[in-house]
């Protein structure tokens, strides 16, 4: 094991908020206090670890089931070891110790990408990007996509792309450029007539296998945050295999049936039509998956992959089998871990099953949604057929952003149309603001001087078409 210095912080989105038992990060320490790389039972050595806390996953597994499947599936899953933490004398319960996502040779092994690279092949890698959540104070940390899905106008509603590597804070103008506007033209290309094309069409911007294992990864276990929050993706230099892949998985506490929202817990239906069930959810999942779903050749590969897992790593019985010797290994632990959290007869955010107070009643939910969903997935990938809808970028709107919406200081304007004027009316119709004379795509206006109260917004573009929009101004 490990002796020795750690910094420590907590870590976590919602998890923070609604959850007793708290997700940590944790850097190794010399005797000095700099950061130090080592192994940890007997995974790669490193020096940024996660320790994760399952709590409303009552079964534990959730995350580490995935990470596993994913591994067998042939991609980079966060390597993991089942441990008890204590913490200053307080036995605080079970805990899966996790590889952090990072730059790494051990673990997402793409180049390296100094700050001096900014130019040729330098440029063109190595980066990750993470699709996540996004509250207008981190819009230096990334970009929203200027593409919202079909039919989706609500201003509060964003796809944002954050910087993982290089971080917001060091990446230079350049790679953030480069990495914008590669991802930009992958999503304008995938909206054209001929996305399809072999040659000019989405596939030479994407590595296409690894989204295929993506989409059936999640589909697998449903989870109700997938394709729109920790969705990560990297890429290479060009010299290297530069095309776009998506992965590693992140993230799976409220998959295989843990969540009574957006029918996260029903074992039929797909996972990636999330924005058609959960229509007011703020994070949405990108327009891609319902688009390469219009494409026969990737709907065909899909499925060809589908029936290899189904042989391998998502046969019923071992992935049951891994749940069987995980409970085994975890039995005394796992006693132990609800003395000190008694919550196995409680409701815990979002749990769609509460049991009956024993840890085998949420196993037994655990192994009957997955196989229930396997069997679904058997019939339903078997007849997917490909959408046969021939649309281009310019046949539907996708093209104007306004965000975030209400703000206090700035908004956001992002349009595939030219901007030439932006006004502001407050309620008794009185114009407020007017900036004119423009010729930008992407525009921000300072509205910190604005009271309090409702706007309407309107933007003249250069083909002359007027939108209106409503603002509020906290």
């Amino acid at each position: 094991g490990y002796n020795g210095k750690i910094g420590i912080e907590l870590r976590g989105s919602s998890s923070q908020f609604f959850f007793e038992k708290r997700n940590f990060g944790i850097e190794l320490k010399n005797e000095v206090g700099a950061d130090t790389s080592l192994s940890i039972l007997n995974m790669p050595k490193e020096e940024d670890w996660i320790l994760h806390g399952p709590y409303s996953d009552k079964t534990l597994l959730r995350n580490a089931l995935t990470f596993n499947l994913w591994s067998k599936m042939g991609r980079y899953g966060s390597r993991n070891r089942f441990c008890e933490v204590v913490i200053n004398g307080d036995y605080i319960g079970v805990y899966l110790m996790m590889e952090k996502i990072k730059r790494d040779k051990e673990r997402v092994a793409i180049s390296k990408l100094t700050e001096e690279e900014n130019s040729g092949d330098d440029l063109t890698g190595g980066y990750i990007v993470k699709i996540d959540k996004f509250d207008g104070t981190n819009s230096g940390d990334g970009w929203v996509s200027p593409y919202l899905p079909p039919g989706k106008t609500n201003n509060d509603q964003v796809i944002f792309f954050q910087f993982d590597y290089p971080k917001g804070r060091n990446i230079t103008p350049e790679q953030a450029n480069y990495i914008e506007t590669y991802i930009t033209e992958f999503e304008k290309t995938l909206l054209s007539k001929d996305f399809k094309s072999p040659v000019s069409g989405y596939r030479r911007f994407i590595d296409e296998d690894s989204f295929i294992d993506f989409a059936l990864i999640n589909e697998v276990n449903k989870n109700v945050d997938g394709y729109r929050l920790s969705t990560f993706l990297h890429k290479d230099k060009n010299s290297i295999n530069g095309e776009l892949k998506i992965g590693p998985v992140w993230d799976f506490n409220l998959a295989f049936g843990n969540a009574n929202y957006c029918d996260g817990s029903n074992v039929e239906g797909w996972a990636w039509d999330f924005n058609k069930r959960c229509d007011g959810d703020f994070w949405l999942i990108p327009f891609w998956w319902e688009r390469l779903l219009q494409d026969d050749q990737f709907v065909e590969d899909l499925k060809v992959r589908w029936t290899q897992l189904r042989a391998g790593p998502f046969k019923t019985e071992t992935v049951l089998s891994y749940v069987d010797s995980t409970t085994d290994i975890l039995q005394i632990p796992i006693q132990r871990n609800f003395e000190r959290w008694p919550i196995l007869d409680t409701y815990i955010w979002p749990n769609q099953f509460v049991g009956d107070g024993s840890y085998s009643s949420d196993v037994k939910y655990l192994k009957d949604w997955i196989t229930a969903r396997l069997d679904w997935l058997d019939e339903n990938i078997k007849g997917l057929e490909a959408i046969s809808v021939t649309v281009g970028i310019n046949d539907l709107d996708y093209n104007f952003r306004i965000y975030p919406n209400p703000s206090s200081d700035a908004l956001h304007f992002n349009s595939s149309k030219i901007i030439t004027r932006i006004e502001l009316f407050n309620v008794k119709g009185n114009r407020v603001k007017l900036t004119q004379d423009l010729m930008f795509n992407e525009y921000s206006l300072e509205v910190s001087d604005l009271i309090f109260g409702t706007y309407m917004i309107r933007t003249t573009h250069a083909d002359g078409e007027i939108i209106n929009r409503i603002f509020i101004k906290e």
